[in-house]
């Protein structure tokens, strides 16, 4: 399955989602940056409030580009199987909770969503190790939601199952069975920036 671009395979997903249509508890949270471009679609469709969940991924110390955990707003999760013998995990944990906070006081001015008690659809444009997601659920289940469901268009097989255990319940349109990157399954997948961001923010608060 191929997606055109990330608002289309929003679009997918809220047909998916469409028992929680204006549904005054449900809370949309997109994982920045280009899981807000998903979620935006889907808050849209479904006409239900847009927010994020930022999350940040700790790079294995010699490749940053291999995921050994992920931050969230006061949480985190990491491999088990990693051994922070050097103390690098937690130093890393501490400069990506600042840089957490930094990215809520340029997107929300500093607020936080009220999750207590709400239907919480937690929204990716993928999965690829799972970690941000984890972490992403996590962090949601610790402000007593009522119900924490994942909608993702693609998920790698692993990361799909790994998501399965913690969520209440995961909407995913393709576990393909060979996965490479995320990107791979848009036609689009160009970087959001910052101000996209905000863009889609500000106008979902008008629905």
């Amino acid at each position: 399955m191929l997606f055109k671009n990330r608002i289309q395979a929003g679009n997918q997903l809220a047909k998916k989602l469409f028992a929680y249509k204006n549904k005054r508890d449900v809370v949309i949270l997109g994982i920045p940056r280009g899981g807000v471009e998903v979620a935006f679609a889907v808050a849209k469709s479904l006409h239900v409030q847009l927010s994020i969940v930022v999350t940040k991924k700790i790079g294995h110390p010699f490749n940053p580009e291999l995921a050994i955990g992920a931050v969230s707003p006061d949480n985190y999760i990491t491999d088990e199987d990693y051994k922070d013998k050097e103390g690098y995990a937690k130093k890393a944990i501490k400069q990506l909770n600042a840089e957490i906070i930094t990215r809520y006081k340029k997107y929300t001015k500093g607020k936080l969503p009220q999750l207590e008690n709400k239907i919480v659809i937690i929204v990716d444009d993928g999965l690829a190790t799972g970690y941000t997601m984890l972490a992403a659920i996590k962090y949601v289940k610790s402000k007593n939601s009522k119900k924490v469901i994942v909608a993702v268009p693609v998920a790698a097989q692993d990361s799909y199952e790994k998501v399965k255990l913690l969520a209440d319940e995961v909407v995913c349109l393709n576990v393909p069975i060979f996965f490479s990157a995320v990107g791979s399954f848009y036609q689009q997948f160009e970087q959001l920036e910052d101000e996209e961001v905000k863009r889609y923010l500000e106008e979902a608060a008008k629905f």
